[in-house]
This record gives structure tokens, sequence and C-alpha cells, in this order.
């Protein structure tokens, strides 16, 4: 209020200086030319006053009415605000009224519905990942353990891909498509690797494994009716329990060890059965050889004995002395004996002590 209202015309602190003085013996600060007149500082109230005139004459109703129509805006902003929704490119949407789901699916964009009797359920329909028996899920420890074929426990962490394919049947066919999926996933792992040996899940055989596990899936989704397509099976990691890890271990190092002997037998094996098939081949070629040179000499002693006997039917005399004369000198080229007919007579100074001894080299 102005200083001029208070304590009888003194100033805020009383009355100071009396006689409307101000607090330092002066008097108020009037406005020159009489309140709210111009050249003074302006009237706090009566700024209040002309704002709420104006006010006055800019809302219906007066100042309380106008509280009631921005209520209003702000409700019905608020309103359009839950009408309006945004469906993404990796989404639909399926509106419902009064909880019944409608025959159309909301495709990407901008739509509308008439909220709260209209409500809408967005669903990611792009690949999405299902992680059973690793540690980011959030299932018990004990998810991915499950018994082999050949009656060893096995920790199996691998992952569903799947998408969407009716949003609808995924919303409101199944309770929990998320669990759901993952109870399915660890059923089907969990048959498969039951009629298989430990090792076909470490390393031999998993892919069949991955595709039998991801039809099962596909099977009983389908049953469900869950709106689920699934787009692979893929196991991540296959270990033994950490109880038994020393055990299997030293079952694996054992069996590591028979596969090398095995190996080095093989190895051996194949080496010695080369090695006979060599020597094998060689005894065929020189036994070849052998037949092949012995029909030479043969033919060669055929032809020979024709030609004789070609040439004795000519002159059979010449022949036969010829015939007894080769024959001799086979006979008796190597012979240290001299034999001397006497008739014939030897030469007095033929050497014969000297025949057939090595001829000696001159000093």
């Amino acid at each position: 209020m102005p200083w001029s209202n208070q304590n009888g015309g003194g100033g805020p602190w009383g009355g100071g200086g009396g006689n409307n003085q101000g607090p330092w013996g002066q008097g108020p600060n009037r406005p020159r030319g009489g309140g709210g007149g111009k050249g003074g500082p302006p009237d706090l109230e009566d700024i209040i006053r002309r704002g709420q005139d104006q006010l006055r004459n800019i809302v219906p109703g007066g100042f309380n009415g106008g509280v009631l129509v921005i209520a209003a805006l702000v409700l019905v902003a608020f309103w359009l605000f839950q009408c309006i929704y945004i469906v993404q490119p990796d989404e639909r949407g399926v509106e419902l009224r009064f909880g019944n789901p409608k025959e159309d699916i909301s495709t990407p964009g901008l739509h509308f519905h008439l909220w709260p009797m209209e409500t809408v359920e967005i669903v990611k329909v792009t690949m999405q990942q299902q992680n059973i028996g690793a540690a980011s899920t959030s299932s018990s420890s004990s998810s991915g353990l499950m018994l082999s074929g050949d009656q060893n426990i096995l920790n199996v962490q691998f992952s569903v891909f799947f998408t969407v394919s009716d949003p609808k049947a995924y919303l409101f066919n199944v309770e929990n498509p998320a669990e759901t999926l993952q109870q399915v996933a660890e059923s089907a792992m969990r048959e498969v690797v039951g009629r298989r040996p430990a090792q076909d899940a470490f390393r031999d055989n998993r892919q069949p494994i991955e595709t039998e596990v991801a039809n099962i899936v596909q099977g009983t989704m389908d049953r469900y009716r869950a709106g689920i397509s699934i787009g692979g099976v893929t196991i991540q990691d296959v270990a033994p329990p950490r109880e038994v890890a020393d055990a299997f271990e030293e079952v694996q190092r054992a069996d590591q060890d028979k596969q090398r002997l095995v190996e080095e037998a093989n190895q051996y094996a194949n080496q010695k059965l080369g090695q006979a098939r060599g020597d094998a081949a060689q005894i065929r070629e020189a036994a070849a050889a052998y037949k092949n040179r012995v029909v030479k000499e043969a033919e060669g002693e055929a032809q020979r004995f024709a030609s004789i006997n070609e040439q004795y039917a000519k002159a059979p005399d010449v022949t036969r002395t010829r015939l007894f004369l080769e024959t001799m000198e086979q006979v008796l080229k190597n012979s240290k004996k001299v034999v001397i007919d006497e008739k014939q007579g030897v030469v007095p100074y033929l050497p014969l002590n000297e025949i057939g001894k090595p001829a000696q080299q001159g000093g």
C-alpha cells in the first residue's frame, strides 16, 4: 500500500518525523500532479487492478470462468495426446475397442483412436533373439543343464532367433509369448541332445542339432498359434557343469590320447602297407622282366635251332663238324687240362704249361 495510508499519514516506520514527515524528517514522496499522474512511479495496486479488468474483458464469465475454460482446454489437449500414437518402422499396432482387437493392423506412421474406449498395443516385428542357458538370461542357472544320450551332463547355451508374424495372435493367443518360447526351446533342446552322444553337441554335429531343434520349436509354436516365426537356433557354447568339469576334462584327455594312438597306429599301418605294396609291385615287375627275358631267350634259341636245322639239311657233314667244334669249345674253354691227339702231334716249343694262366705284367 502507499506510504500515505499507513499510520495516519506517517512513513512505513511509523510517525517518524511527525506532521506527515518521512522517516528522515521529510514528508512522503507523493506523485507529482496527483495520484496516478504522469512523471511519478506507478502505483502497484493500480497496475493489478487494471490487469484484472483486462482479464475479465478477455475471458468470458470473468476471472473464475476463465479458469474453467483453461482447465477444459488442458483436458482436451490431454485427450488428444492419448488419442494420437505413432508406430515405428520396426513395429505394428493392434487397436482394441473395449478390450476386443480390431481386424486391421496399424502399419508404421501416425494413427488416431478414440481413447479411452479404444487402446493400442505395439509389437516389434523385426528379428529378435532369445538366449537360453546363457549368463545374460533371466532364467535359472540350471536352464541349460541337460542329459546327453551317452549319460553325460552338459550345460548348453543357445539362442533362438524369431520374428512376430501375426501381432494379434502373439498378443492374445498366448499369455506370455517370450516365456513360452523359452520353455518350448529348452524342452526341444533337451529332447534332441538326449538322443545324441555328447560329442555331437561339442563339435561334431551341431548343425543337425540346431536344425532339428528349430523345426520342433516352430511346430510347437504353430500348434499354440502364437504368431511366431522361428528364424533359426544357434548353439553358442557347450560345457560340462563346474562340479564335474575336472572329471569330464580327464575323460576328454583320455579320448584324445585314444584318438592320437589310433592315428599313430593307422599311420604305421599305412606305412607298412605302402612298403609291402611297393615290394609286391617290385617283385611283380622283376617276375615280369624275368618272364620276358626267358621267353625272348627261348624264342632266340628256337630261331637259332631252326637256322641250324636249315643249314644241316643243306650240308650235313659240315654242319655236324661245326656243331661239334662249337660244343667242344664251350665245354673245354674253362678247362685247365690240355688234351692232345697223338696222331696230330704237338709243336715242341709250344708252351703248354703257360696256357690258361693269366698273363703276367711286365716289370
